[in-house]
């Protein structure tokens, strides 16, 4: 048509489902901004998910996995904020969807980084107790459907709006229960992989985009390459019969 005009947004489109003959399944990645995308490039497709996608297609053992972007920005977990928080979509976005076998979650930064707005209205605002019981809900409810769930550490947020010596004291108490409370499946340590290690509260500057919340896309390729394909590697029949019991099966992917 002559008249097409191309745009950078899908108005209509929320999702293509796959009927896959290789049945593997598919990886959703439930975040915020940082894995919406924000900094990234339009239409280059660099977001960290982005990436990782590249590295599951690559390798023999994933080659057939499926990789699913469902990062919002604002998103919280326990409160709405541009969009309804992660408790409240989980259903919707990850256990209603055909083929997801895995889950991997990033989520938390704005829980904790909107306090400090939430003081100035008198509102309340999430703990650390209360972020470590939502991700509590969110394992216990994907395992039900059978679905791995895999937990990644905050990142810093040193030099941004959200920084101030209580928030980083809850970011520090939830990543620490991330890694050691033994409640995921497996865990990547964003944090360590991304903050300078000169100022341990900062993103590297080399992967800050320069609002000192949102990584570069230098930083969201060290984030996709932490991320371990073991995770993923199975076998096409068992990862039908886990997904399905039985050998048809579809994926969805975005």
């Amino acid at each position: 048509m002559s008249q097409a005009v191309k745009v950078d947004h899908w108005y209509y489109i929320n999702g293509i489902d796959v009927a896959s003959q290789n049945c593997a399944g598919t990886i959703a990645i439930l975040g915020d901004s940082i894995t919406d995308g924000r900094g990234s490039t339009t239409n280059a497709n660099d977001r960290w998910p982005d990436v990782l996608a590249r590295r599951v297609e690559a390798a023999p053992e994933t080659h057939a996995i499926g990789v699913l972007n469902l990062g919002i920005g604002g998103n919280r977990l326990l409160r709405d904020g541009l969009g309804p928080n992660a408790l409240a979509r989980l259903d919707r976005d990850v256990l209603a969807q055909a083929g997801i076998r895995w889950l991997v979650v990033l989520e938390g930064v704005n829980d904790i980084g909107t306090r400090l707005e939430a003081r100035e209205r008198n509102e309340s605002w999430a703990t650390a107790e209360d972020i470590i019981v939502a991700f509590e809900q969110i394992i216990m409810r994907a395992h039900t459907r059978g679905i791995s769930v895999f937990g990644a550490t905050m990142l810093p947020f040193g030099g941004s709006f959200y920084f101030s010596p209580d928030t980083e004291a809850d970011r520090q108490r939830v990543n620490h229960w991330v890694l050691t409370g033994g409640a995921f499946d497996g865990v990547v340590d964003f944090d360590k992989i991304i903050h300078d290690p000169k100022h341990p509260d900062r993103l590297l500057p080399a992967f800050d985009s320069g609002d000192h919340l949102h990584p570069s896309l230098v930083g969201y390729a060290a984030m996709a390459a932490a991320v371990p394909l073991s995770w993923f590697a199975i076998s096409q029949r068992e990862g039908c019969q886990a997904a399905h019991g039985h050998d048809g099966c579809s994926s969805l992917i975005r």
